[in-house]
């Protein structure tokens, strides 16, 4: 489609303006990310501009004078590759193309690049497709700027015009094609999740800031072998395992893409399938990286994300991450209803506090105090489950056979010792 645009290259000039209003964080921290993200993409980062206007240039979004020191600068490094860290209008990029002959990125388009790498199973190149063509549909003029537009008049329709019109049917077919395969993945996810509904396994998913360490702590949460690398966007795919918490028994646990300043909406839209984990999870551990500079506002940042697709109302444990990298004490800390709303720790750690453990118990509503139990003799198959789920503190066998246990459990636990045969809740006194 964009047949006139220059071929993209590998050596960059990276471009951040300071706008005088609504800049909640610092152009340093802007110009940090922003290189991570280039350099993520595998793209080298030759030289910084940087700039600082009232409001954008309507024509090529910095002012003149700014143009011809990026040309300057393009020529001085050898470099063939332009990237503003912002959103540029289709007109802004063609301009700017025009006039350093070389491709000009937007942010977007960059971290639409790295999804685009990223990618690995089927649903994760469809979600990254959707966003691409969804993105692509409003810059399609630009592809054909180069032939003649509309003159006006009946009969003097220009080529150009034609082609624009049958790239946009090309789209419009390939966008449904995409989103019914997507319709259907969609459709396997929600009856996975009915069936774990069924069977009372409940869900809880990992969401943070990209680089935050989700992928690390999921690893030796689950003993799994998701890819970690220290750069953003290192993890893409969905990754669902097992975990055994005591007192609730067996848990999905969600590894999901890490979230970013200003994540492009289209993408945020494409990926809804995959985040609708997050919208339904009974527990989100926000991993936040506490050696940052920046905390609060990435951990703002993740609940815009969160609050864009319906999920900022789920119950949420903050899990301060990297506390070995900060010399800041980040302790448990609860509520005023005495439930654990944060917790320290250190995800490289080989030994991954039992404290964390038992803080998502006490979350999925392990109760915090010991519950006497009286089984009979002929209630091992309670006795099995009880051990299955680590609710078992400890255990007694009576001189007629019964056994006196001490367990911890959560409220399905509990219902279910109330309707079981053969249990006596001391608390209840019913059989």
């Amino acid at each position: 489609m964009f047949i006139d645009r220059p071929d993209a290259g590998t050596r960059a000039i990276l471009v951040d303006v300071q706008f005088t209003s609504g800049e909640q964080i610092s152009q340093a921290e802007r110009i940090r990310e922003a290189a991570e993200l280039v350099e993520s993409a595998g793209i080298c980062v030759d030289d910084t501009i940087l700039a600082s206007r009232q409001a954008p240039s309507s024509k090529t979004f910095v002012g003149s004078g700014k143009v011809e020191e990026i040309a300057c600068s393009l020529e001085d490094n050898d470099a063939d590759l332009v990237i503003f860290n912002h959103e540029l209008s289709p007109g802004q990029q063609r301009n700017l193309e025009q006039h350093f002959s070389c491709q000009v990125l937007t942010r977007t388009e960059l971290i639409l690049d790295i999804f685009a790498q990223r990618a690995r199973t089927h649903e994760g190149k469809l979600q990254v497709e959707l966003a691409q063509v969804t993105h692509g549909q409003s810059r399609l003029v630009r592809g054909w700027s180069h032939l003649d537009r509309q003159k006006g008049g009946i009969g003097l329709r220009g080529a150009g015009e034609t082609q624009i019109e049958m790239d946009q049917r090309l789209l419009a077919i390939r966008l449904a094609s995409i989103k019914k395969r997507l319709k259907a993945v969609q459709q396997q996810r929600q009856q996975s999740r009915k069936k774990r509904s069924k069977a009372d396994v409940p869900t809880v998913a990992l969401v943070g800031y990209t680089n935050a360490g989700k992928s690390t702590l999921f690893n030796q949460l689950t003993s799994a072998e998701v890819y970690v690398k220290d750069q953003l966007f290192a993890t893409l795919d969905p990754t669902l395992r097992r975990l055994n918490i005591p007192g609730v028994g067996e848990v999905v646990l969600a590894d999901t893409v890490g979230f970013i300043r200003e994540l492009p909406h289209g993408l945020v839209d494409a990926f809804k399938a995959t985040l609708e984990e997050v919208v339904s999870a009974d527990l989100l551990l926000h991993v936040v990286d506490c050696s940052t500079d920046y905390l609060e506002d990435r951990k703002s940042s993740v609940m815009l994300v969160l609050e864009e697709i319906g999920a900022s109302q789920r119950p949420i444990l903050e899990v301060y991450n990297k506390t070995d990298l900060t010399d800041s004490g980040y302790n448990t800390e609860l509520d005023e209803h005495g439930d654990v709303v944060r917790i320290g720790i250190s995800a490289v750690s080989k030994e991954i506090s039992s404290q964390l453990i038992d803080a998502i118990g006490q979350r999925l509503g392990v109760g915090q105090t010991d519950l006497p139990v009286l089984l009979a003799a002929g209630a091992g198959r309670v006795r099995s489950w009880l051990y299955d789920i680590g609710a078992v503190v400890n255990e007694q066998v009576e001189s007629d056979g019964s056994l006196a246990m001490t367990v911890r459990v959560n409220k399905t636990g509990y219902a279910r010792l109330q309707q079981e045969a053969g249990v006596m809740l001391q608390n209840s006194g019913t059989q």
